[in-house]
């Protein structure tokens, strides 16, 4: 499929969103956070990213080596999208696929990441 356009947000609908990502590409991960969340992610650089609406609604939290900005809406508490950077300095968006309109997860198989080890 390849990069596509999709809407995404919140539960609430406070935070939105416009990607384009390609979600063939999509991971799960075993670390301690994702786990715990369920998150399907798909990575995209920040050019690909436009959030539209709800940027004073969100809260960072940073863990473990502190380089990822996990951002979850203040009110309904969904982390729908992180910011972070490359190894090479690439600005990017890890996008939870589970928050896109019109995805199902059910229909993707998303390869294992063992951040656990990391």
């Amino acid at each position: 499929m390849g990069f596509q356009d999709y809407e995404g947000g919140c539960h609430c609908g406070r935070v939105h969103y416009t990607v384009s990502a390609d979600i063939d590409n999509a991971i799960t991960c075993n670390c301690s956070r994702c786990s715990k969340l369920g998150v399907i992610l798909t990575f995209t650089p920040a050019e690909n990213f436009k959030q539209q609406s709800g940027e004073e609604a969100l809260t960072e939290y940073r863990f473990h080596r502190r380089v990822i900005r996990h951002l979850f809406c203040s009110t309904c508490g969904i982390e729908s999208f992180a910011r972070g950077t490359m190894p090479d300095g690439t600005e990017m968006v890890a996008v939870n696929v589970r928050c896109l309109e019109g995805v199902d997860p059910d229909a993707l198989h998303p390869k294992r990441n063992d951040g656990r080890s990391a």
